[in-house]
């Protein structure tokens, strides 16, 4: 066969090299667009996940007692209404929504009713949340992932039907190991004693927590009433027991847990659970 002239060669030369660099050129780009396609696909689940958190965050399960005697006197009692009304103010106003559960479900008794407090005015007042805390839902009802808190509000009722409930303990639990806050005023830590985390360790164990003293007990002669003496049940649980004189506000905080002595504290209780979920 007679030599193929260099002129011939050179146009086939020319079509395989410029076909090798489209093929480079297409790869190139097919290449930066698949990595463009998986950034956008990371970028959008993470903004979807984000939104889902930001939903998750603005909402917080406040717990009221379902008990209304103060055991063998029989004197009315529930859940403190500044308890309530203080904290829902401070979350309220940043835009939380509250809903509200308590040990037995539907209407809450209610103690420390004073419509001269402007807040506890407002809050009752407030015709959308006065029908929840009158039809508070039962722990079953409750989705603890859809909450970044729960609040213990007080009221000596409070220290009967708290501690021993373990589908509340469960919900605290489970909301406090999703990274969540939990918070408690006054008698609410009775609800604290008995929740245990997933390590076998109380939750209060080695923490800062205060509440309700036992000094503050005896001044208003209960001491020989409530089931027990909620300060010593905290330190007997391994808490580092904090507190002020009698009726001082004092909050204390430590590792997403917020505790408040006394009515006094409520407002203060709401402030520090908002810093901790902003």
């Amino acid at each position: 066969m007679a030599p193929v002239p260099a002129v011939m060669l050179f146009p086939i030369l020319y079509c395989k090299s410029t076909n090798t660099k489209m093929s480079k050129r297409i790869s190139s780009v097919s290449k930066l667009l698949m990595v463009l396609a998986i950034v956008s696909f990371a970028i959008s689940n993470h903004a979807l996940a984000q939104t889902k958190k930001s939903t998750m965050k603005k909402k917080v399960l406040f717990v009221v007692t379902s008990h209304d005697k103060k055991g063998s006197t029989n004197e009315p009692t529930g859940y403190y209404l500044s308890e309530v009304s203080h904290p829902w103010e401070v979350l309220h106003k940043a835009g939380y929504e509250i809903d509200f559960v308590s040990p037995k479900g539907g209407k809450a008794p209610v103690d420390g009713f004073n419509l001269d407090d402007a807040t506890n005015k407002e809050f009752w007042e407030n015709k959308e949340y006065r029908n929840k805390v009158e039809h508070t839902h039962t722990p079953s009802e409750i989705n603890p992932d859809e909450y970044a808190a729960i609040f213990y509000a007080g009221g000596h009722g409070a220290m009967w039907d708290f501690a021993d409930n373990t589908a509340l303990a469960g919900l605290a639990q489970r909301i406090y190991e999703n990274n969540g806050v939990v918070g408690a005023v006054c008698h609410g830590p009775a609800g604290l004693v008995n929740i245990k985390l997933n390590n076998g360790k109380y939750l209060v164990d080695g923490k800062k927590i205060n509440a309700f003293t036992n000094e503050e007990e005896a001044a208003v002669k209960l001491e020989n009433v409530v089931p027990f003496a909620l300060e010593s049940k905290l330190i007997e649980r391994g808490a580092k027991f904090e507190k002020s004189g009698l009726w001082q506000p004092h909050v204390t905080v430590d590792n997403r847990v917020v505790t408040g002595q006394n009515p006094q504290s409520a407002k203060a209780v709401g402030e520090a659970l908002l810093g901790l979920l902003k």
